[in-house]
């Protein structure tokens, strides 16, 4: 890949993801480690993202929050390296979780309310529910897609 079409698509991956919150920063460091082929020390993301070192360290530190990075010691040194997790369902997990718990405080929150809005928290809590639900069943058909690759190789 051309370093135009890297910084492209570094730049287009941010673009896509700031709207979901993820800071740019973080967005573009994503990229960066998506298209890695060995794991980054922060001097190096620094560097070659144009940040500061603070700033790549943050950046990493959130990814790893959102489960999109993982971080990797170096044996014998303090060095830390960063590279894109092969884990992608983690943080659909923990979404499903959040889904779960809005879906439980909704129908809690209908003790406190009119009947308008009991109808409204209910039909929220089911919107989130199914959502859970689709989610879900999104990830266990990646699951059962990822099974043969993963024992043929």
């Amino acid at each position: 890949m051309s370093n135009d079409a890297r910084e492209r698509f570094i730049d287009e991956v941010s673009r896509q993801l700031t709207p979901w919150g993820v800071p740019a920063a973080a967005a573009r460091l994503y990229a960066y480690l998506l298209l890695s082929p060995e794991p980054a020390s922060l001097d190096q993301i620094a560097a070659d993202l144009q940040v500061s070192k603070s700033t790549a360290s943050v950046s990493a530190r959130l990814l790893e929050q959102y489960m999109l990075a993982r971080r990797l010691g170096v044996r014998g040194s303090k060095r830390v390296l960063y590279e894109a997790s092969d884990n992608y369902e983690n943080m659909l997990v923990a979404q499903n979780r959040l889904l779960d718990s809005l879906a439980d405080l909704f129908d809690s929150g209908s003790e406190a309310a009119d009947s308008r809005a009991r109808e409204r928290l209910a039909e929220v809590a089911d919107f989130y529910r199914l959502t859970r639900q689709g989610m879900e069943q999104a990830l266990e058909t990646w699951r059962s897609s990822r099974r043969p690759r993963q024992d043929a190789g």
